[in-house]
């Protein structure tokens, strides 16, 4: 999920992979593998790529946590039951 986002707002910004990569200080080859979801996105480029593309940082963190989450669950057959249970619990302790 966050792969795609960050090719589709790299491409919007009119922004070649390697200019990407040089604002974070990693290979092209990261990158390319990065938005094709070949290798995880490290959390702690979330804010540099926010910038870079001028976006809400949170937004991109929704979609980092997103796809670890779905990592996870994603051969579960409870998978949905199991994120049910999980947001109830969130929902709970944020209430108190």
């Amino acid at each position: 999920m966050l792969g795609e986002k960050l090719k589709e707002l790299r491409e919007s910004k009119g922004l070649l992979q390697r200019q990407v990569a040089a604002e974070l200080d990693v290979d092209t080859a990261y990158i390319s593998k990065m938005e094709n979801n070949d290798k995880p996105v490290s959390k702690s480029y979330l804010s540099k790529l926010a910038k870079l593309y001028d976006v809400d940082e949170q937004e991109l963190l929704t979609l980092w946590l997103a796809d670890k989450v779905y990592d996870v669950v994603k051969d579960q057959d409870v998978a949905l039951k199991a994120m049910e249970v999980a947001e109830e619990e969130i929902k709970r302790k944020r209430k108190n």
